[in-house]
């Protein structure tokens, strides 16, 4: 799909199979994470989320950048009348999280301010070597906007995401792995080709099965440990009223290999 000016898309989507690729195609602005942008890569995602034949979506950039932040231009001109008018901003980061099909996120190169966020909303993380990510803001007087303070807290712990938020540094991808962000560290001719790799995997688990799991996991961050595994009952119970379960458990005693259908 090409921009209303007859441009090219800002974000590029295939199929792979059950996998929705989608590329960030910015370059000129370093896949900055402008409303355009934004609002292409959500509609797309959306779509898929409501597509029962995807079962697992990549978010990549390209290998120079992932996504370097904000759009500068566009914060520059922003004021507090325009925040409070919009204290939820344009909800990109709210409905992104609410999908229910996984996310891996493929980086390459910079995943910076917004680019770091864009990955921590994801539900994987694959990071090609040498790769640099950080949360900046700091830097221009602001703090993270997209949920880095909380998913970043959630995920390294409050002492070392208070270092990487108060001070701006920048890390590679050996060091976010090392310290939880990053789940497979991989070479750089191939960061894409295992990001597809992972998604491939998730897409051959049975779908609601990993829909449900993906919102158990998440209970663990967004609630207390009772809270949580009253969640996971019920999703647990969910699954067991599912086909899929059924076929799974079939096929394991009848050593076959399972046909997972959504149902």
């Amino acid at each position: 799909m090409s921009g209303s000016d007859g441009s090219q898309p800002l974000v590029v989507c295939e199929r792979d199979g059950a996998v929705g690729i989608a590329r960030l195609n910015h370059p000129e602005a370093r896949n900055a994470l402008s409303a355009e942008l934004t609002g292409e890569l959500l509609a797309r995602i959306e779509g898929w989320d409501a597509d029962p034949e995807v079962r697992c979506v990549v978010i990549a950039g390209s290998d120079e950048v992932f996504a370097a932040g904000a759009d500068i231009h566009a914060l520059r001109a922003r004021n507090v009348s325009d925040a409070l008018a919009q204290p939820g901003g344009n909800g990109f980061w709210t409905r992104l999280a609410a999908c229910r099909v996984p996310l891996v996120a493929a980086v390459s190169g910079y995943a910076l301010g917004g680019g770091l966020e864009l990955a921590l909303v994801c539900d994987l993380v694959v990071a090609a070597e040498g790769s640099e990510l950080g949360q900046p803001d700091i830097m221009l007087g602001l703090i993270p906007g997209g949920g880095g303070t909380q998913r970043l807290a959630r995920a390294v712990g409050k002492q070392r995401a208070m270092e990487l938020v108060l001070t701006g540094r920048r890390f590679d991808a050996a060091e976010a792995e090392r310290i939880g962000l990053v789940n497979r560290v991989a070479p750089k001719r191939r960061w894409l080709e295992e990001a597809l790799d992972l998604a491939s995997t998730v897409a051959e688990r049975p779908p609601l099965a990993a829909q449900l799991a993906k919102q158990a996991v998440l209970a663990a961050e967004e609630t207390s440990l009772s809270a949580g595994l009253d969640q996971e009952r019920r999703l647990f119970e969910l699954a067991l009223a599912t086909e899929d379960r059924v076929e799974g458990m079939s096929a394991f005693l009848e050593r076959r290999r399972p046909e997972f259908r959504g149902r």
